[in-house]
C-alpha cells in the first residue's frame, strides 16, 4: 500500500524529519568550522555534529526514489510535470527570495542590484544550498527510464548494480583524491559509466530497501557499518586535517563510501523499527512537520544569515558543543513556521513549498 492512497508511511515521514533537521544542524555546523584551528576543541565540536549529519542528503534522494520509482504506482507524463514543476518554480522563487534578502541585509537593494541578482540565478549561480533542486529534477527527468529499469530487474540484478554503482561511483573516487593514481583515473574515465555516475544509486537505493526484507545478520551488519562510517567521517576528517594544516573534507562527500554507510543504515533501521505502518492522521505532529519539510530546508537559510548578520555564531558566546544545537532548535522552528504560513496560502502554496 503506497503511503499516498490511505495515510502516511510512517518510517518515512520520520526520515523527512530528521533528515530535515540532520541539515539545519549541518549548516551551523560547517558554517564556523573554517574559522577556527584545526587542532582546537572548536573545530572538533563543530566536526563532530557535521560529520555525523552528512547522512541527510542521502536520505532525501533516497525517500524520493522508495515512491516515485514504484512500479505499482501511477508516473504518467502529467505526473512528471507536476513533479517537475514543484521543483522549478520553488528554485525561481526562492532564488529570487535569497538574491533580494542579501540585498537588503548588505544594504545594496535597488533595482539594478536586484536585475543582477535574477540574472546570476538564471545563469545557475544559486544559493548555496539550492544546488539540491535542479539535482532532484534531474533525476524526476530520468525516472520514467528508471521506473522501467526497476521494474523488470531480479534482486541479484540490482546487487550488479549497486556493487558497479559503489566501486565506480564511491569508492574509487574517493580513493583517488586521498592516493592520485593517474592510471587509475583515465581507466575510469575511459569506462564512461554515467549510467551509475551521480545520485543514481541512491535514488534506486531507496526503492530497494522499501521492497525487499533484509536479513538480521545483514541488518546487523550494515549499523556497525553505519556506525564505523560515522566514526571514519569524523576521525579521518580530523586525521587528514590535521595533517594538512587546514580543513580537508574530503570524507565529507556524498559520494564517499563512509558517508554511503550511514545513509543506508539508516534508512534500514526506522524501516526495521517502525516497519510498513501507515498514519491516517495528516494532523499528527510527526506528518504535520513532515508535510512542510521542503519548506523548512528552502527557508531555514534565511535565519542563518540573520545570525551571520547579527554576528551571532556558533563559535560564541556558548562553546559549539551547546551552540550548534540550541541555534539549530531555533532555526528548526522558524523556519517550519515559516513553512507553515506559506502552506496555508491558497493554491500557490503548494508550489512555494
Amino acid at each position: 500500500m503506497a503511503a499516498s492512497d490511505k495515510g502516511r508511511l510512517v518510517y518515512g515521514d520520520g526520515l523527512r524529519v530528521a533528515a530535515t533537521a540532520a541539515v539545519v544542524i549541518l549548516h551551523l555546523s560547517g558554517g564556523w568550522i573554517e574559522q577556527t584551528a584545526v587542532d582546537g576543541w572548536a573545530w572538533m565540536a563543530c566536526n563532530i555534529y557535521d560529520g555525523f549529519v552528512r547522512w541527510c542528503v542521502p536520505v532525501f534522494v533516497m525517500l524520493s526514489g522508495m515512491f516515485l520509482l514504484d512500479p505499482t504506482r501511477r508516473f504518467a507524463p502529467s505526473d512528471l510535470l507536476r513533479h517537475a514543476l514543484r521543483v522549478v518554480i520553488p528554485l525561481a522563487v526562492w532564488s529570487a527570495v535569497y538574491g533580494v534578502f542579501a540585498l537588503l541585509l548588505s544594504h545594496t537593494l535597488s533595482l539594478q542590484t536586484v536585475v543582477d541578482a535574477l540574472k546570476n540565478a538564471l545563469w545557475g549561480h544559486l544559493h548555496y544550498h539550492l544546488w539540491f533542486l535542479p539535482m532532484i529534477l534531474g533525476l524526476y527527468l530520468v525516472t520514467p527510464i528508471l521506473r522501467a529499469f526497476v521494474k523488470g530487474t531480479s534482486r541479484s540484478d540490482f546487487h550488479y548494480f549497486f556493487l558497479l554503482t559503489f566501486l565506480v561511483t564511491f569508492l574509487l573516487p574517493t580513493l583517488l583524491k586521498l592516493r592520485p593514481s593517474q592510471t587509475v583515473s583515465t581507466w575510469l574515465n575511459q569506462l564512461n559509466l554515467s549510467l551509475v555516475l551521480g545520485y543514481v544509486g541512491y535514488y534506486v537505493a531507496g526503492y530497494y530497501l522499501r521492497v525487499f526484507s533484509l536479513s538480521r545478520p545483514v541488518r546487523l551488519t550494515l549499523y556497525v557499518l553505519g556506525a564505523a562510517g560515522g566514526v571514519v567521517t569524523v576521525w579521518g576528517t580530523a586525521l587528514l586535517s590535521r595533517q594538512s594544516g587546514v580543513s580537508d573534507f574530503t570524507l565529507y562527500s556524498y559520494m564517499a563510501p563512509n558517508v554511503l554507510v550511514m545513509a543506508v543504515a539508516l534508512f534500514v533501521l526506522f524501516r526495521t523499527l517502525v516497519g510498513e505502518r501507515v498514519s491516517a492522521g495528516g494532523g499528527r505532529m510527526l506528518s504535520g512537520t513532515s508535510a512542510i519539510t521542503f519548506g523548512i530546508y528552502l527557508s531555514h537559510d534565511l535565519f542563518i544569515m540573520l545570525l551571520r548578520h547579527y554576528g551571532i555564531s556558533t563559535l560564541s558566546p556558548l562553546p559549539p558543543a551547546v551552540s550548534i544545537p540550541l541555534l539549530a532548535a531555533g532555526v528548526f522552528l522558524c523556519a517550519a513556521a515559516v513553512a507553515w504560513l506559506l502552506s496555508k496560502l491558497p493554491v500557490v502554496g503548494r508550489y512555494l513549498i
